[in-house]
């Protein structure tokens, strides 16, 4: 059956920390064998369009993404009511990636790069820092 959300959340939070430190073996791990990546980048440049299909095609793939962008933020989220990750960089949300976990690992990655479709998530965060910071 399907994994309980502390599972799942669990799961995706191994996912961002190994993602974090770029530890292949790790995220292999995590990753179901057969998983599939599907990335949706509404036209931009730089996106996959094919799925990325096994798990360690898509370890090496995300390794490859944080190679590509030093001081991607990642941060744990709620992504369609499930456990799921937003990249940010200089404050700004790059991707929205959510999970499909079954029995402890992933199974499916839904990618989004499309400031469209990011739009909603820009405005859930206004936690950039405004004006001068506080101290205490």
């Amino acid at each position: 059956g399907p994994a309980p959300a502390t599972g799942r959340a669990d799961v995706v939070r191994h996912v961002k920390e190994a993602w974090e430190t770029k530890d292949i073996a790790a995220l292999v791990g995590l990753l179901d064998p057969a998983a599939v990546m599907t990335a949706d980048g509404g036209g931009m440049v730089g996106t996959v369009l094919r799925p990325v299909e096994g798990g360690a095609r898509i370890a090496r793939y995300m390794v490859a993404i944080a190679d590509r962008a030093p001081g991607l933020e990642l941060l744990e989220r709620s992504v369609n009511g499930a456990p799921g990750l937003v990249a940010r960089r200089d404050g700004v949300v790059a991707t929205v990636a959510s999970f499909d976990v079954a029995e402890g690992r992933v199974a499916r990655i839904w990618v989004v790069r499309n400031p469209e479709k990011l739009r909603p998530w820009a405005r859930d965060f206004p936690d950039a820092p405004q004006g001068p910071p506080r101290h205490g």
